[in-house]
């Protein structure tokens, strides 16, 4: 079974902001096949990051779990751990 420990979180949708329920991620741009580099990030102490290659502003949320995201279609699972769901 394919799966990530690390959470994935892309911004198809081209939102101003998006709330996220983890510090440490990957940001992957828009969905595949328009994705940019899958990159880590990380906020650290921080509150917030933007990514350098979409510049989608991420800003946590304590209230969300670390998979969760508001927008909630800006959370993306790869294909194999999707499946692995059903």
């Amino acid at each position: 079974m394919a799966s990530h420990a690390v959470p994935h979180f892309q911004n198809s949708g081209g939102h101003k902001q998006v709330s996220i329920g983890a510090k440490e991620f990957m940001c992957i741009g828009a969905n595949p096949p328009f994705d940019h580099p899958h990159i880590f990030l990380d906020m650290g102490a921080d509150t917030e990051v933007v990514c350098p290659y979409c510049s989608t502003h991420y800003v946590y949320d304590s209230a969300l779990a670390p998979t969760q995201a508001t927008p909630s279609d800006c959370v993306w699972i790869p294909d194999a751990a999707a499946q692995a769901a059903e």
